[in-house]
């Protein structure tokens, strides 16, 4: 396995960049340590698949450097990284049986024989196919075909790192938690460098041990899930995190409170006068907030039941407020809401301010 260093990357797929809009990938400067699992977690277009390629050398970045255990390989090509690579749809070779087409990277390589049947049938246990590996793989169902794929991924135990570009996307959702759950158990086995791409935060969450997340070409934010759940550094995170996601209300400090409209609410800590200049916003989220007789006054316009819970759509000083309350509890005819200091964020210009 290896440590990959993001040494000051960018990329920009138009020549002659001259503002960060004109960057696909702004600036990336991280070390992925060896033997992390690590889920690259956003939206379509913010980068996440762009620095995949970077580090399987699909693509060169325009700026900046990429290190395997300290060694430059940003010219290198995809087969002198010694990396695998499990994409979005599977590519398998239907002529081929299942074993066949796990033992072809082995093959290619020169592998004993005898070394290839033991890495071959230890993967087929992994990924649950032991039963079809003498089938061709033409006709298997599309779930079994990236389970080859992922296999293909897996079977070689010499590689830097196996990276996954979103490769659950064409599985149903109950082999979807299997695999990540083989993954996950596979991290913990053997120690594979992982990296992990994904727009799904339960993909993310369940997979990694710490999940980078993109937005508009940069990274926002790199933690474990309990950090990017409670201590979001971003409005983004907050957002894309949770569901539903976090509220975020502008609003104006009034000593050690913050003000929303006409109402204020105290902080659960001195914001630094520095870092809380420029636009302001609370950030709260909806496991924070009490619905009940006493507080701030709301109108509730709408509750869903969405089974052991209930989501209640409010308005709040004029601005929407979601929070998420019991499937017994009841709304008050007059409610009010209160919000738990814990877990109370401010945010500068969408940045979390430090205390």
């Amino acid at each position: 396995m290896a440590k990959i260093e993001l040494d000051h990357i960018r990329h920009a797929y138009g020549a002659n960049p001259k503002s960060d809009k004109d960057y696909a990938l702004r600036e990336v400067h991280h070390t992925f340590d060896d033997g992390g699992a690590y889920a690259l977690l956003g939206p379509s277009g913010c980068g996440k698949t762009t620095l995949l390629n970077i580090i399987s050398g699909l693509i060169r970045p325009s700026e900046g450097a990429l290190r395997f255990d300290g060694t430059d390989v940003t010219d290198r090509a995809t087969e002198e990284r010694n990396i695998a690579q499990v994409f979005q749809f599977p590519v398998v070779y239907d002529t081929m049986t299942v074993y066949d087409n796990l033992a072809f990277p082995l093959r290619n390589r020169g592998v004993a024989e005898a070394d290839v049947a033991r890495r071959v049938n230890e993967t087929l246990e992994m990924i649950d196919l032991k039963d079809r590996a003498h089938r061709k793989a033409r006709g298997l169902t599309a779930d079994q075909k990236q389970k080859i794929s992922l296999g293909r991924g897996l079977v070689r135990s010499d590689v830097n790192a196996i990276l996954f570009d979103e490769p659950l996307t064409v599985i149903d959702p109950h082999m979807k938690w299997v695999l990540r759950s083989q993954l996950k158990q596979l991290h913990h086995r053997y120690g594979y460098t992982m990296v992990y791409v994904t727009h799904d935060q339960t993909e993310a969450l369940t997979f990694a041990d710490q999940v980078v997340v993109m937005f508009d070409g940069q990274i926002v934010q790199i933690g474990t899930p309990e950090e990017l759940f409670n201590k979001p550094k971003h409005t983004f995170v907050g957002y894309f995190i949770g569901s539903p996601g976090m509220n975020v209300l502008p609003a104006e400090l009034d000593g050690a409170g913050a003000r929303i409209g006409s109402q204020r609410i105290e902080l659960p800590r001195a914001p630094d006068g520095a870092s809380a200049a420029g636009s302001l916003e609370l950030g709260i989220r909806p496991e924070f907030i009490s619905v009940g007789r006493t507080g701030m006054p709301v109108t509730v316009t709408k509750v869903e039941d969405i089974g052991r819970r209930k989501i209640v759509r409010m308005s709040f000083e004029g601005r929407d407020l979601v929070a998420l309350i019991g499937e017994d509890d009841e709304v008050p005819a007059e409610p009010r809401v209160s919000f738990d200091p814990a877990g109370i964020n401010l945010y500068s210009n969408s940045w979390r301010v430090e205390a």
